[in-house]
């Protein structure tokens, strides 16, 4: 990694010591800045606390104090991405036009590897999966990092400059940067999203737009030539913009033509060829094929992993085939569009598990794509909501449980031989959960359960 002195002797507070705090902190302390880190949730009995303190790192646990910034000389705020900007301490910091980030612009200020960078409201992971496998099969030396669950700064401190990071960024990441630039960036699609986070839908499109805002001429920008947000959004990047698109063929650009994958009128793939479910799924592997192809990836590389990869967890993965019932986990559909993308997979019976946190949204949308569900097994805060809907959809079995496992064995209950029975919540899992991972890893497990 860069040695820098940019945060030497500065008073850091961090904000929140989950993975990334933790990260954060211990690369900061490195760096000799003076640190105190904030956890309302934590206690002086937990391990990372004493681990920070060995280390002569200050820890105050069990609220939010003001004189945090109050009575000291805070240079800087890095505050965990989930921590919302309404927050008592971040609001005094804006206030007092104390800098706040994300770790994510920790690790972009001491990386020596190239990093490309994904967003969008759908199919981050799965693209940035995509990505990171295709360089790795070309032998590109490629790290994976970010919001896919490897912490960035931490991950950046080992790499070098013969390196490329693939990097999944939220909006709650990209919000916290500053300087963040990467020589690659790219936005799959923007949809209404975290918009109880954001405020506003201009909000969350600003902040996913953060991506190409200090891109220069000589990095790349990769554009959704058919999401008009992400084309607006682009216009503030000053990089080479190159577009990828399932509908319209371009000339400089990804593309499909002849029922085959073409990038810049090459012939990559025959769509029949590629193994990962979903023609939702066409418009991340575009993506990805263009992020690839401008770091010299060969066509056999692309080849290779588009005819072997099925998918990452918790994302249309399939998981059990039990008396000719088929299971999928995609506990990472935390929204409307991303549940109706899973549901025009499949073309039989379906049974939908959904729910989750109350956003305060409606479900009206999701109507149109239940032509093969047969049965909605719900559960969570919005059950309500998507039990209304359900009647309006003319839906004949609706059943509402307390939980992801109850919802897999009354699925199996009322299911028949040949059904898909899918979790696709549509919303967020924090209601019960503390991550979609641990929703997922609940019903996998409970299918298992079933055998």
């Amino acid at each position: 990694m860069k040695k820098i002195d940019d945060y030497l002797h500065k008073e850091v507070l961090v904000l929140g010591l989950a993975k990334s705090g933790l990260a954060a902190a211990k690369l900061l302390h490195q760096l000799g800045a003076i640190v105190t880190v904030n956890d309302i949730k934590a206690t002086d009995d937990d391990l990372v606390v004493q681990e920070l303190r060995v280390l002569g790192i200050q820890v105050v646990c069990g609220d939010h104090p003001l004189s945090l910034i109050k009575d000291s000389q805070v240079d800087l705020v890095v505050k965990n991405p989930g921590i919302p900007y309404s927050n008592p301490l971040i609001t005094l910091a804006v206030e007092r036009n104390i800098p706040v980030i994300t770790e994510v612009e920790l690790a972009y200020k001491i990386s020596e590897a190239d990093i490309i960078a994904i967003t969008g409201s759908n199919g981050k992971t799965t693209t940035t999966t995509l990505i990171y496998e295709m360089l790795k099969e070309d032998k590109k030396q490629p790290l994976i990092a970010g919001n896919i669950g490897k912490v960035a700064c931490e991950v950046v401190q080992n790499a070098t400059n013969e390196n490329v990071i693939v990097m999944e960024l939220s909006s709650f990441q990209l919000l916290g940067t500053i300087e963040f630039k990467p020589s690659i960036a790219l936005i799959l699609n923007i949809y209404d999203a975290h918009l109880d986070y954001h405020g506003t839908r201009d909000e969350y499109v600003r902040a996913k737009g953060k991506i190409y805002e200090n891109q220069l001429k000589s990095d790349k920008a990769i554009i959704n030539f058919d999401d008009k947000d992400v084309c607006e959004r682009s216009e503030i990047s000053q990089a080479e913009k190159i577009f990828f698109s399932t509908t319209t063929e371009l000339e400089g650009g990804t593309y499909i033509k002849d029922g085959s994958v073409w990038y810049k009128n090459e012939r990559i793939i025959s769509i029949k060829e590629i193994v990962l479910p979903g023609a939702h799924n066409l418009e991340n592997i575009l993506a990805a094929i263009t992020a690839v192809k401008l770091r010299g990836v060969s066509n056999e590389s692309i080849v290779k992993v588009l005819t072997t990869f099925k998918g990452v967890k918790h994302r249309l993965q399939f998981v059990e085939i039990i008396d000719n019932r088929r299971f999928y986990n995609d506990s990472k559909a935390t929204n409307i569009f991303a549940t109706s993308k899973a549901l025009q997979a499949f073309t039989v019976p379906t049974i939908l598990l959904a729910g989750g946190l109350d956003r305060g949204n409606e479900f009206d949308e999701l109507k149109t794509s239940l032509k093969y569900v047969k049965a909605m097994i719900l559960f969570g805060e919005s059950a309500p909501k998507l039990e209304r809907i359900a009647i309006e959809s003319g839906i004949e079995v609706i059943k509402c449980v307390d939980n992801v496992e109850q919802a897999v064995s009354t699925a199996f209950e009322v299911s028949e031989k040949d059904d898909v029975i899918l979790l696709s919540p549509a919303c967020a899992s924090w209601d019960q959960f503390k991550t979609f991972e641990e929703r997922g890893d609940m019903f996998v497990q409970a299918v298992h359960k079933l055998k």
